[in-house]
């Protein structure tokens, strides 16, 4: 189904070429909940034409009978209001579409790499902001129809190793995989770096150590591969914890790409790319300066003959281009990085791995800050595991349940507070701009009014608990779509555009314009509820606003799911 805003844009454009071809227009939902059609004032200007002069010149050939009405404001803008019929027929085709008016697009193919714990390292507070936003970009473009791979690039390589395999060695397989199979992967990092730190005979077993992990030891790689293995199960179960859609198939480490970093090197000298630059294997890519002004090195090769981060992401590059086939490579992964990944894929530019054809994207996002607007920790200066995190939320879900009117057995009641508790983390960080920092608060997260996850989840359940209260039957096909209230208006205009809000957050990358749709959804659910009354209406009234009540929760759940969150029937 062609979105609300491509129809009217779609003539909008016609209208304007008819006048003077070469602007477009630009159209937004105005403060009445309709549209307003703006790029007159460049067209005025350019023909030396009053603006609203040229707004009725436009008008003179725009066709929306049967769509919208159209007025001249202000200085030159056009608001159009859309009309009860074209309103009444969009409503009715979404009650037949399960997808809600959402088109889905021919397949593409789409990597998303998002996550990326380290091996031998808990997950933490940290890795929150990439799990969470990946995995809704990537619930996103399944829904839109694309083939989605998803890469969690985990750190499974490297110097760390050798200590970690030597202390596995000191403490015994069993003593080891009896602490790592318990998820205390930090206590066993620490205690290694302890020992690194403080013991010079460990020292050098580590640095040999990691010369037969490099070199292909059998051994060597047998205790490497217990670490991943444990430590990958762990991931799997916090995101299992989270509803986070990624698996240990996804997970692909840094080692994955060693084979290749040769050829990396080769290519880069064969293209007439690499530079020598104190001792290392450089590429300078063109627009990149320090603060001298003096040209920016990406190192592919240090001079230890070692490969560091950008090698390896550029292995990345052509493996998800030459073997994924990706049509869009997106990295989710904090701000600091972007002039990396810039450098990263202008060299992949350059060496024409990576075809203008291919959107390739950092997906860049802000810091989790605490109360005090510094890096979120515990009150002892701690990082914040993601599972204390997600635990806490939970019990604080479960005290907020226990205070209400319910029947639930103690095991609802906990199913209930973990959906709560996961709809309050994921949405406070997906309501947010991406790129801004925000201040994690988990008592305004957890609660049942304002713009929270649990407010919107509540919208569902209230929705669906009309429709168990319904004690006669009710048939959606009958339904004809009056709206002779402002506040039914104002809630059929906000279903109509859902696919403009999936669209943007997909455009853009900002999961947040959908989460803004959906809150101003509940906002007007809110006011209907209050001002219209279902169950009690007459005829045809009541069968309107029960489809109204059916749309509304198909369009909260489904919009929901995209950003991870479960809808409950009842809270």
């Amino acid at each position: 189904m062609t979105s609300t805003y491509d129809v009217l844009l779609g003539r909008l454009q016609s209208a304007f070429d008819a006048v003077f071809e070469g602007t477009d227009p630009v159209l937004r939902p105005s403060d009445r909940g309709d549209y307003q059609a703006n790029g007159i004032m460049a067209l005025a200007k350019s023909q030396g034409v009053a603006p609203r002069d040229m707004a009725q010149r436009v008008l003179a050939h725009l066709d929306l009978a049967g769509i919208a009405e159209v007025e001249v404001a202000g200085p030159g803008f056009l608001n159009l209001t859309l009309t009860p019929g074209f309103l009444d027929d969009r409503l009715r085709a979404l009650l037949g579409d399960e997808r809600l008016g959402v088109d889905s697009m021919p397949e593409r193919t789409a990597v998303i790499d998002y996550s990326a714990p380290n091996v031998a390292k808990e997950m933490h507070v940290g890795h929150l902001r990439s799990t969470v936003i990946g995995d809704a970009l990537a619930r996103i473009y399944r829904f839109r129809g694309y083939r989605v791979v998803a890469r969690s690039h985990v750190g499974d390589w490297g110097t760390p190793f050798g200590m970690l395999i030597e202390h596995l060695v000191d403490l015994g397989e069993a003593t080891a995989m009896a602490a790592l199979s318990i998820g205390d992967l930090d206590g066993f990092y620490r205690a290694a770096r302890v020992k690194f730190e403080s013991d010079e005979t460990f020292r050098e077993r580590s640095r040999q150590r990691v010369v037969a992990l490099q070199g292909g030891d059998p051994e060597t790689r047998r205790l490497w591969q217990i670490l991943v293995d444990e430590s990958v199960a762990y991931f799997a179960e916090v995101y299992a914890a989270l509803d986070v859609t990624l698996t240990t198939a996804d997970v692909v480490g840094e080692s994955y790409y060693n084979d290749m970093l040769d050829d990396v090197v080769t290519d880069l000298a064969a293209a007439g790319l690499l530079v020598e630059s104190g001792g290392a294997l450089c590429v300078f890519p063109e627009g990149f300066t320090n603060r001298d002004g003096e040209p920016l090195p990406l190192i592919v090769k240090k001079r230890d003959e070692g490969f560091g981060y950008a090698a390896t992401d550029l292995a990345a590059i052509r493996d998800r281009v030459d073997h994924l086939h990706a049509d869009e490579l997106l990295y989710v992964v904090g701000a600091p990085q972007s002039q990396h990944f810039e450098m990263v894929f202008a060299v992949a530019r350059a060496a024409r791995w990576l075809p203008a054809s291919v959107r390739c994207e950092h997906v860049a996002f802000g810091n989790v800050l605490g109360p005090d607007r510094k890096m979120f920790k515990t009150r002892s200066g701690e990082t914040v595991k993601l599972i204390d995190l997600l635990d806490e939320a939970t019990q604080r879900a479960a005290a907020a349940l226990a205070q209400r009117s319910h029947d639930l057995s103690s095991e609802e009641r906990h199913h209930l507070a973990t959906q709560i508790a996961r709809a309050a983390i994921k949405y406070a960080d997906l309501s947010n701009d991406r790129q801004r920092d925000y201040v994690f608060d988990l008592d305004r997260m957890i609660a049942f009014e304002g713009d929270t996850g649990p407010y919107l989840q509540y919208a569902h359940a209230r929705l669906r608990s009309i429709f168990r209260r319904s004690n006669a039957p009710w048939d959606p096909g009958a339904a004809t779509f009056v709206l002779g209230a402002d506040a039914e208006r104002d809630l059929a205009r906000a279903l109509i555009a859902f696919p403009e809000a999936v669209d943007a957050a997909m455009a853009t990358l900002h999961p947040h314009r959908l989460s803004g749709y959906l809150f101003d959804l509940a906002q007007r659910l809110t006011t209907f509820y209050e001002a219209c009354p279902v169950l009690s209406a007459a005829e045809p009234s009541r069968t309107e606003r029960l489809a109204l009540c059916e749309l509304t929760a198909r369009t909260l759940r489904l919009g929901l799911s995209l950003l991870g969150i479960e809808a409950p029937e009842q809270m």
